[in-house]
């Protein structure tokens, strides 16, 4: 089976290896400058762990989850449901191991540059060097074989469990309706971050900064849970775009616990950016005094590398959901649809996918930089100007449709024919 996952899908672990890669290297590089910088190292290894635990836990749940049929079939020939355990958690071994050994080297080549950066802008003295930290590989392994041995536990769990005749016809018909479960954790982690937003706004500055980071997780994880559900609100609005948008729409109903796997790392990078980006231009705004330029490069690089993390795992998630339906594509091209209609349906699906990503990322840096805002500066209301605005939504859309789009359009450049058989 294992072999089997591997050869077939290769293209589907392109994801969880890039996100383990990247997770191994912020590890790395975050040991390496907490030798150096200590304060700076400890905030940016936290991070880094916190990221990777959610991140490449939701792309290895995708890739896994792409594997529902065949998990179904192994089933149906009298696998037990603890030889597909053991199967998924070596995949996940398999991938995780190789994409670490490359990832820490990379850690440290990037280590030493960020802390090239800070010596050069006089925010640490000339004398502070980059050094690894002796149980960087260890650590590292950790970070990535465990996150993403959970999450390809969790994601194996029902098709494991159940009968091979029922798993066999939702891996056909996906579900449409979201468990208890999963519905009242998203519910609660929601509930909590707001709760945490409110009690934060009367501490002091420091502590809410601090907390600030917990606020946004919680939310954004509590919106990846329940993105099924608001991905199906999302896909009312494509009946405002006529016949392909109302296909679109209908898609996304169907495909909507799949493609929620990627609302998690597209509103944590939405999130991310707004928060920096707000509390910086509003300070300049309350103050009327903008802050020195080695602060704005050292607030702006780290979170240009959170982002980039979560948006390379956006991106993986996405192509892997618009790969598992060439045949679905193929089959609609032969029932007479054309190669473009087929496309603009796609590029519908992403622009639907764009507006969730974008509102419940806006909601997430609201609940997240108020506090924030009246900690620090006794204002409840964020400022941020239109071209970052604007910026901030034709980056998302050209990120959606990168992992929509363009991979729908090069799999479709073969003939329908030869994909269905």
């Amino acid at each position: 089976m294992i072999r089997q996952a591997l050869r077939r899908n290769p293209w589907s672990f392109l994801g969880p290896f890039s996100t383990q890669m990247l997770a191994a290297a912020l590890v790395t590089a975050g040991l390496g400058i907490g030798t150096a910088v200590e304060d700076a190292g400890i905030v940016f290894l936290m991070v880094a762990i916190y990221l990777s635990i959610i991140i490449v836990g939701v792309t290895m749940s995708a890739t896994i989850a792409q594997q529902a049929r065949d998990i179904a079939l192994v089933r149906a020939i009298g696998a037990t449901p603890g030889r597909v355990r053991r199967a998924v958690a070596a995949q996940a071994a398999i991938v995780a191991v190789p994409a670490t050994l490359l990832g820490v080297p990379l850690g440290g080549v990037g280590g030493r540059a960020w802390i090239d950066g800070v010596v050069a802008h006089g925010l640490a003295p000339a004398g502070v060097t980059f050094h690894p930290h002796p149980g960087t590989l260890p650590i590292a392994l950790a970070v990535t074989v465990g996150t993403s041995l959970a999450g390809a536990l969790i994601a194996a769990i029902r098709p494991s469990r159940v009968r091979p005749s029922m798993a066999l016809a939702e891996s056909s018909a996906p579900r449409r309706r979201i468990g208890p479960a999963r519905t009242t954790t998203g519910l609660v982690l929601v509930l909590s971050g707001v709760v945490l937003s409110v009690a934060i706004a009367d501490l002091d500055a420091e502590t809410t900064d601090a907390l600030g980071l917990f606020v946004m997780l919680a939310l954004c994880v509590g919106a990846g849970l329940l993105g099924p559900a608001l991905l199906k609100v999302a896909a009312l609005a494509g009946r405002l775009f006529g016949d392909t948008g109302r296909m679109a729409g209908d898609i996304i109903g169907v495909r909507a616990k799949a493609l929620s796997g990627a609302l998690v790392p597209l509103t944590l990078a939405i999130a991310f950016t707004a928060v920096k980006v707000i509390v910086l231009q509003t300070t300049e705004h309350e103050t009327g005094t903008a802050p020195p330029a080695a602060d704005r490069w050292l607030e702006y690089t780290g979170t240009a590398v959170y982002v980039a993390f979560a948006a390379v795992a956006a991106v993986n998630t996405l192509v892997t959901v618009v790969l598992a339906r060439r045949r679905d594509l193929a089959v609609t091209r032969l029932a007479g649809a054309t190669r473009g209609r087929a496309l603009r349906v796609v590029i519908c699906e992403a622009l639907l996918v764009t507006g969730t990503a974008l509102v419940v990322g806006a909601a997430v840096a609201a609940t997240t930089t108020v506090p924030l805002l009246h900690t620090a500066l006794g204002t409840w209301t964020p400022w941020m100007p239109a071209t970052w605005l604007l910026t901030g939504v034709l980056a998302t859309a050209a990120l959606v449709l990168a992992g929509t789009a363009l991979p729908a359009a090069l799999a479709m450049r073969r003939p329908p024919i030869e994909v269905v058989s």
